[in-house]
Parts: C-alpha cells; structure tokens; sequence
C-alpha cells in the first residue's frame, strides 16, 4: 500500500503545485491590468509585470481574461 500513497501523494503536490502557479499567472494578469488602466503603455507595462515582452502580455491576459489587453480595457 505504501506505493499507492506514494503515487497519490505526488499526484497530489502536482495538482497543487499547478494550482499555486496559476494563480501566480492570475496575479500577474491582474497588476498587468492595474499598470494599463492608469495609463502605463502596455510594452512598459509588461515590463514593469514581469513578462518577457508585450506580446506574452497579450498572450497571458487573453487566456485568462477572454480578450487582448486593448480590447479588455475598452470595455
């Protein structure tokens, strides 16, 4: 039985550990949001939020929030 909980236990840290990291990616998203929505240019937005450049901004607030970063703040 101790191979089962083994097993069960990784799954386990493995589901969690994706949980933390999205939920790291979600932050980040929303500070990207908060830089943009007083003004900051979005390529210096990605900067200052942590992203490598403003197309992985793009990328990362349209998976998680449906639209680009342009579009989402118009509405």
């Amino acid at each position: 039985m101790g191979g089962y909980r083994e097993e069960r236990g990784a799954r386990t840290g493995a589901v969690l550990g994706r949980v933390t990291q999205t939920l790291a990616r979600i932050r980040r998203v929303q500070r990207a949001l908060d830089l943009a929505r007083r003004g900051t240019p979005l390529a210096r937005v990605a900067v200052d939020a942590g992203y490598t450049d403003q197309a992985h901004l793009t990328r990362e607030v349209t998976r998680f929030a449906g639209l680009p970063p342009r579009r989402l703040l118009r509405s």
